[in-house]
Formats: structure tokens, C-alpha cells, sequence
């Protein structure tokens, strides 16, 4: 079967806004909170966000797309930019209806959505931007990509709340190792910050609510995490078949080892009290890949800050990993980024990847107070980034609906 290997990345995130600056952030340990700039947050129970920071829509794409386009289809076509540049690509080297996309996005375009019936709501004549339903539909992000770069293999868009990239890194390899495609661009976008966004989660209780210490808001598996802290961006991935890569002689930064994906069949929200579904699916994506649990070096966490997850996830690590988690490094970058939703699996996946390229382990930040249901022994990397020679990392992603994906990241051999 064919190997998949990853040739380029994307990242367009609350701690930078490019791999390089992402990956400064993810070494210095970088709070990505700021109270919301999105909307006047004064009369919201949660009035902080991890938004992007000095991004202007109007310095990457032309303005009248902007006025057409949602958010969140213009995070995408930056990070799949950035990504395609460092993939060293241009179309003339490419079958283009061998190559494709599969973006995700859990939420599409929810400003949008607000934004017209915000104009319309009581109006005499209502009068509704022909560019409404384009703009709000999630499907949008792997359309625009599709067409910036003129790939006429598979296009479209999963959406399966926080494990949406997950699943779109499994579906988009699977083209690849049937060889039905030789290249896809993979990743998601999510521009959820916005008073829907920060009033649906908090009246859910799943949001922090810490206004006068946001920085230090998202603190997963410290004794007094009080919810995840919502953040917006995008993050990318150029999958490719290994010898079309090497053809081409395109730089190799990873291959996707193996992934797989669950259900707990348990509850809209809340995860499987025992993780059955997670500890299958890091169980399912280890067979897929042929290695061991012992060989992995990194789990980058689901770990959202919230009293429950975040057990139930490390219960479902301890059922796969046994003894072995405790020679091993976890940790959850969403103490620095917040939760991007659809995208966290995405610029977790990048997180891994410059792991594994860099030698270390990014930190779980905000650690104040042990957690007694937490064993002790678990590297969770608390503050401080730590050296490792990262071979071989692992991904969770988790999403509302019981769904569960997982991705495994490794040097590349030849």
C-alpha cells in the first residue's frame, strides 16, 4: 500500500500566524487569550477569546472577496497558502484531477449567519446578501481551495464538530494509499468568536468564565479548570503520496503512520465515563499504522479544560498505553491556542509534526494545582516546553456527538 507523507504545512493560529511564528509560541509557552475584539463582549458571562492577532483579511485576499467570503473560508485559503509554498508546488507539476482537497470546519460560517439576520430581523423589506447562503455553507473552504489552485480531484468537507480534521487526515490518506489520488490538501478553519459562538457554548457551560485572569484560562488538568477557551484560525497539511513526493523532490517533514476513528454512543457532550470510544480509537490507530503503543513518544492531547474530558481522556490513555505512559510525554497545546473547534485537529496535527521536526514537546501552560484524580506520575508537561527526540506522536481529536478521531505522526524513513 502506498506510504503518505507530508510535504507542506499551514498554521494561521492565536499564538502566530505563520508555522514559524506557531511554532515560537508553541516553544515559549504563549497564551493565545485576549478579552474579544470581535464584538463588545461587556453584557457576555465570558468576555475572552484566543482570537488571531494583527490579521487583516484585506493583505491576502482581495477585497471584494472579503465582502463574499466568510471568516472562516479566508483563514483557509491563507493557511493552505502557506502550505502549498512550503510544499514547493506549482500546478504544471501536478495531474490536477489527481490532486484534491478535504477541509474541514465544524461551525462554517456562523458570523455570517449572524450577520444577516442581524439586518434583516424586523426590517419592513428585508434584504438578504446574494452571497448569504456561499458564505455560510461549511463546504466553502475546500471549494475556494479547489479553485484557487485548479484541483479537480475529490473536493469537499467534513464536519464532525472537534474531530472534523481528524477525519478529514483519515479520508484524505485513504485517497492517497488506494491510489486514487497522488496529492490532497487537508486541514480546517473555524471562525466561531462571535456572540452566537461565546452565548451558545457558555450558556452550555462549556466555556471558562475566568475574565480577570483569561490568560491563564485554559488550563488543562489543573484541579480548578473551569471550561475550554474558544479560539479561531486554521492550520494545513499537504498529504502526498511518498514516491510522487520524491519525484518531485519535494522536502518530507513527516509520514501519517496510521488513524482511525470511534463513537462513544453515550451523549450529545459528554465523553464515555470509561473513554471506550477514545481507547479504541488510539487501539484502532496504532494496528492501523503496525507499531506498538510503547514506540510512541508524544500524545498531543484532545484535553479541552474541562472537569470531565480531560479525565476521561487520560483514563482511555492509561487502557491503551499502560506502564508506558509514564515514559512518555502528553500534553494539550489548547492551553495556548484555545479550542478551534473543527480546527484543533488541524494545527494540533502541524504541532506534532514541528515536534517531531524540532525535538520537543510543547507545554501544557496554566498549571497551578494538581488534580488528586490525576496520577502524578504522567509527564503532562506542565509550563515549560521540554527537549525530547520525538519519533514517533500521536493526536486526539474529540468531538460533541460522541465523535473520536486519532492520528499518528512519524519521522520519516526512507
Amino acid at each position: 500500500m502506498r506510504r503518505v507523507v507530508i510535504t507542506g504545512l499551514g498554521a494561521l493560529t492565536p499564538i502566530g500566524n505563520t508555522v514559524q511564528e506557531y511554532l515560537r509560541g508553541l516553544q515559549e509557552g504563549v497564551s493565545g487569550a485576549n478579552r474579544i475584539t470581535h464584538f463588545d463582549p461587556e453584557k457576555f458571562k465570558t468576555q475572552f477569546a484566543c482570537e488571531l492577532k494583527n490579521f487583516d483579511p484585506k493583505e491576502h485576499v482581495n477585497p471584494r472577496e472579503v465582502r463574499r467570503q466568510d471568516l472562516f473560508s479566508i483563514y483557509a485559503l491563507v493557511a493552505a497558502e502557506e502550505a502549498w509554498q512550503m510544499a514547493g508546488l506549482a500546478p504544471e507539476q501536478l495531474d490536477l484531477a489527481r490532486a484534491g482537497v478535504i477541509w474541514a470546519s465544524g461551525i462554517g460560517g456562523l458570523r455570517s449567519i449572524e450577520e444577516e439576520i442581524e439586518n434583516n430581523c424586523g426590517a419592513d423589506t428585508p434584504r438578504y446578501n446574494p452571497f448569504m447562503i456561499p458564505k455560510m455553507i461549511g463546504n466553502m473552504g475546500a471549494g475556494y481551495i479547489s479553485m484557487q489552485y485548479g484541483l479537480r480531484g475529490p473536493s469537499y468537507s467534513t464536519v464532525s464538530a472537534c474531530a472534523s480534521t481528524g477525519h478529514a487526515l483519515g479520508a484524505a490518506a485513504d485517497d492517497i494509499r488506494l491510489g486514487r489520488s497522488d496529492l490532497m490538501i487537508v486541514g480546517g478553519s473555524e471562525a466561531a468568536v462571535t456572540r452566537v459562538g461565546i452565548g451558545g457554548f457558555s450558556a452550555m457551560k462549556a466555556l471558562s468564565s475566568r475574565n480577570d485572569d483569561f490568560a491563564t484560562a485554559s488550563r488543562p488538568y489543573d484541579a480548578e479548570r473551569d471550561g475550554f477557551v474558544l479560539g479561531e484560525g486554521a492550520g494545513a497539511l499537504i498529504l502526498e503520496d511518498l514516491e510522487h513526493a520524491k519525484k518531485r523532490g519535494a522536502t518530507i517533514y513527516a509520514e501519517l503512520a496510521g488513524y482511525a476513528a470511534s463513537s462513544d454512543a453515550y451523549h450529545i457532550t459528554a465523553p464515555h465515563p470509561e473513554g471506550l470510544g477514545a481507547s479504541a480509537v488510539m487501539h484502532n490507530a496504532l494496528a492501523y499504522s503496525g507499531l506498538n503503543a510503547e514506540e510512541v513518544d508524544y500524545i498531543n492531547t484532545h484535553g479541552t479544560s474541562t472537569p470531565l474530558g480531560d479525565i476521561a481522556e487520560l483514563k482511555a490513555i492509561q487502557q491503551v498505553f499502560g506502564d508506558h505512559l509514564y515514559e512518555l510525554n502528553v500534553s494539550s497545546t489548547k492551553s495556548m491556542t484555545g479550542h478551534l473547534l473543527g480546527a484543533a485537529g488541524a494545527i494540533e496535527a502541524v504541532a506534532c509534526i514541528l515536534a517531531i521536526q524540532h525535538s520537543f514537546i510543547p507545554p501544557t501552560i496554566n498549571h497551578f494545582n494538581d488534580d488528586p484524580e490525576i496520577d502524578s506520575r504522567i509527564n503532562l508537561t506542565f509550563n515549560e516546553a521540554q527537549e525530547r527526540d520525538v519519533k514517533i506522536a500521536l493526536n486526539n481529536t474529540f468531538g460533541f456527538g460522541g465523535h473520536n478521531s486519532a492520528a499518528i505522526f512519524k519521522r520519516f524513513e526512507d
